[in-house]
């Protein structure tokens, strides 16, 4: 029998989740087509849930036999949530065993009000992970300088842990090694390493979006041929370089002592997921964020738009590679400019943060007012 793109990218060392969730998907029994297409897991945020559950009417009945009930607007939301993602994850769970815990993994977002709380995100991420009750869900952490520690205590507790909002290599570094440190001592506690598993979420084409926005401010002002003909030659290139420099630093995370003798012990990578890869320029290929970025143990969460696009004529070729050498040219021309890639990521981080945390007001906004109605 022939392979589908997808099992053909599996083949290649390359994971594809989808980005979205939703009950009609569950009751139709269109996620369980896309698992057997090759679809190896979901991942969700309150923008996602804030749209599945403020558009059409499936989740009306729910909302209103549980108000009746006496319960809370954020109880609803809790109810509504996990109730998902454990139907979700029970449709995986015969991958995730198939795949020794590789894959059939769904992601549900610890309260991102709570980024910037240590303490308060590991005992929400604990709290979360007794009420799904799931071997094959991992729970979603921003990566802030607070996310850092929790992320660590979580793993530590045999907690599944993708870590989210990853902009910058100086934050994959953190998240890599907050990995690290959380693995060695559930190790030093006597647990199961080979169970917990844990991805990087890095987030790509927003910082195409923002670089993009700075080279044609400089492109307005500029009559210089030359110049121009340069400064058009670096739009769209940002995001994928700066990924391809994180999956450098990634391999070599992965291929080093430190971790190996962690390996020895029966941990697993914590593998790159490349996150935000539908294409906003209309200008560029709608799966540019998808074939730029097909590697070995990597993940490519996908909305389901671009996976379809994906499907229809995308080429699975390997186009990740330890020679960053274009990627670090691309940075460096960019520096020279003036735009500097790390202040790009720690402004795209503090937004994504503050995007998160206003869907999250809102879907719980959209759930009062089913309420009421």
């Amino acid at each position: 029998m022939q392979l589908t793109t997808l099992q053909v990218l599996a083949k290649v060392g390359q994971s594809v989740w989808l980005d979205n969730i939703s009950r009609s998907m569950l009751d139709s029994g269109k996620l369980k087509e896309m698992i057997d297409l090759g679809l190896r897991g979901m991942t969700s945020n309150p923008t996602i849930f804030e749209k599945a559950i403020g558009q059409g009417n499936d989740y009306d009945e729910k909302i209103a036999r549980l108000s009746g009930e006496g319960k809370l607007t954020f109880e609803i939301y809790d109810a509504l949530t996990i109730r998902d993602i454990q139907d979700a994850a029970d449709r995986f769970l015969p991958l995730y065993h198939g795949t020794d815990f590789l894959d059939g993994y769904v992601s549900l977002e610890v309260n991102p009000a709570l980024a910037y709380d240590t303490q308060k995100t590991i005992q929400e991420g604990i709290r979360l992970c007794t009420k799904v009750n799931r071997p094959n869900v991992m729970f979603k952490v921003p990566a802030t300088a607070e996310g850092f520690s929790a992320i660590e205590e979580l793993l530590s507790l045999g907690i599944n842990v993708n870590t989210t909002l990853i902009f910058s290599v100086q934050q994959y570094v953190h998240t890599a090694n907050a990995y690290l440190r959380g693995i060695r001592r559930l190790s030093e506690s006597g647990g199961d390493l080979h169970k917990v598993r844990s991805v990087a979420s890095v987030f790509v084409s927003r910082i195409d979006t923002v670089v993009d926005t700075l080279l044609d401010d400089m492109i307005s002002d500029v009559s210089e041929d030359h110049i121009l003909e340069k400064l058009k030659l670096l739009k769209g290139k940002a995001a994928v370089a700066n990924s391809h420099i994180i999956y450098r630093t990634y391999v070599d995370i992965f291929s080093s002592p430190q971790f190996r003798q962690l390996e020895e012990r029966g941990a697993p990578l914590q593998r790159l997921l490349w996150g935000s890869t539908s294409t906003k320029n209309p200008a560029y290929s709608d799966i540019k964020y998808v074939a730029e970025l097909i590697g070995k143990g990597t993940v490519n969460t996908i909305p389901e738009n671009t996976l379809e696009a994906f499907l229809d004529h995308g080429e699975v070729r390997e186009t990740l590679g330890v020679d960053i050498s274009s990627a670090q040219q691309v940075i460096d021309e960019l520096h020279k400019l003036g735009i500097e890639i790390n202040e790009v990521c720690s402004q795209l981080l503090s937004d994504g943060v503050g995007a998160f945390q206003q869907s999250f007001g809102s879907l719980l906004q959209t759930i009062e007012a089913k309420q009421n109605k």
